[in-house]
């Protein structure tokens, strides 16, 4: 009996084994996915941009926030985007916020994060070609796309998207 019992416990060792090597093949197979669904899902630069009422054409450079009150990444970048705000203040550049929530929540939300943008619009994000938050996109004058920065931004990417801006 003694025999059994070593060959059982040996044999419940081995099967837990290879549940704990089958979960982690999975979970990084499901992590690498997402992180390559995540870099090929970026807004298509030249894409032209659907939000109704904005006239592009008000300046040669626009800068579209795609965000969500949901979103901590948006709350976490909201230095970030003071910091741009301020920069672009006197540019001419035309500053336009696009949330899925209703506008008054998303003022409300960007209000308490002290984030003053002059346009707040409820849209999904795919009319912004946004496929996550938080997205920065430079748009041309003629609505179409000219730059895109997904996720939340490491401190050279941010100084990346004042550059392009100046």
């Amino acid at each position: 009996m003694n025999m059994w019992t070593k060959r059982l416990e040996i044999a419940v060792n081995i099967a837990i084994l290879c549940a704990f090597i089958t979960v982690t093949v999975l979970a990084g197979q499901r992590l690498w996915s997402g992180r390559a669904n995540a870099r090929n899902s970026r807004p298509e630069i030249g894409a032209k941009v659907a939000l109704p009422g904005v006239d592009w054409s008000k300046s040669e450079r626009n800068l579209v926030l795609a965000l969500s009150t949901t979103c901590h990444f948006c709350s976490e970048s909201a230095g970030f985007y003071k910091k741009l705000l301020m920069d672009v203040a006197d540019r001419g550049i035309q500053v336009i916020a696009v949330l899925p929530q209703a506008p008054a929540v998303s003022r409300t939300y960007l209000d308490g994060l002290g984030i003053s943008v002059p346009e707040v619009l409820q849209g999904p994000l795919d009319s912004v070609d946004a496929t996550g938050t938080p997205t920065v996109l430079l748009v041309d004058a003629k609505g179409k796309i000219r730059k895109a920065w997904v996720g939340k931004l490491e401190p050279e990417r941010e100084g990346e998207v004042i550059a392009s801006l100046r």
